[in-house]
């Protein structure tokens, strides 16, 4: 059961009440920052809590158990609070969010209500809206491993075992023009096999994009360059002369595993398992149905 501190208790059981919500924001990245919905800057728990900042809240309802309750936030993007940049770079992404319901004429009455993280967030005209999820709709996620014919490791990851810092499997290019948001034209990039970089991972390392990772969908040859198609399109458009490095990717297929990375070993698929087109067939007298592996 939650305490609800005496002076505060008692605040709320006058006739008229100062209450308003404050939201204590922890990124990833450790940053901390703090925003009401009073029109003044409130500072409690060693956090100020920027008032003004265009953050309001939605109607939420609580329940008992364990529901996977949300609710949302919204407001406007800010140079002194939230910039659309922090959201385009993803450092918002799963951050720890902490609910207060605060006496605003006297700060230190106040109460945590609920500890939630960021999940959805949407941006139109210079606004956002952000999803605040509960930890319990984490019990909703998928654990443990599932069984398919493909790989369920991450190329280049422990479980993976690639060394993806190796020379053969990484080559550094720069930005000579972009063909849209996202196609982006390369050059400096050594001839490689068709395909070589699909499902790979594009970085920049300098520029406006700096430190941005996308993920590759296809690359081609074209007029002497390399022509890289990303899954989703580029906020911000590179400037000609902005390097970039190409990472190899994988489309976690056995095949694929054995013939371009040598790696057939450490495969973290299960290959030999049959497929629905095999599971919807009958016996016609032709089709080997002995119990050999089906795959080599």
């Amino acid at each position: 059961m939650r305490h609800i501190p005496d002076p505060l208790a008692a605040h709320l059981a006058s006739d008229a009440t100062t209450l308003c919500h404050a939201w204590r924001v922890t990124r990833r990245d450790g940053v901390v920052l703090g925003f009401t919905e009073h029109d003044h800057d409130l500072t409690f728990a060693g956090t100020t809590f920027l008032g003004a900042s265009g953050f309001s809240a939605s109607a939420a309802e609580e329940e008992a158990g364990l529901p996977a309750a949300t609710s949302d936030v919204a407001g406007g993007f800010s140079s002194a609070a939230i910039t659309e940049d922090d959201l385009t770079r993803g450092r918002y992404d799963g951050a720890r969010v902490e609910v207060h319901l605060v006496n605003w004429a006297d700060p230190s009455q106040h109460i945590l209500l609920k500890v939630q993280e960021i999940g959805d967030v949407t941006r139109d005209a210079g606004q956002f809206q952000a999803e605040l999820r509960s930890f319990a709709s984490r019990l909703g996620e998928p654990q443990g491993r599932v069984y398919g014919r493909r790989c369920d490791a991450t190329l280049g990851d422990s479980r993976c075992g690639v060394d993806l810092s190796a020379p053969a499997m990484r080559a550094e290019g720069v930005v000579v023009s972009v063909a849209d948001a996202s196609r982006i034209l390369l050059s400096g990039i050594r001839a490689v096999a068709d395909g070589f970089f699909r499902f790979g991972v594009l970085s920049f390392l300098d520029g406006d994009n700096q430190g941005q990772r996308l993920e590759i969908e296809t690359h081609a040859v074209k007029d002497g360059l390399l022509e890289v198609t990303l899954w989703l399109p580029l906020e911000a458009a590179p400037s000609a002369g902005d390097r970039v490095v190409l990472t190899a990717g994988c489309d976690k297929a056995f095949s694929t595993c054995r013939t371009k990375f040598a790696n057939h070993l450490n495969f973290r698929g299960f290959p030999h398992i049959p497929g629905t087109d095999f599971a919807y067939t009958y016996a016609d007298g032709e089709t080997l149905h002995d119990g050999s592996a089906l795959f080599k």
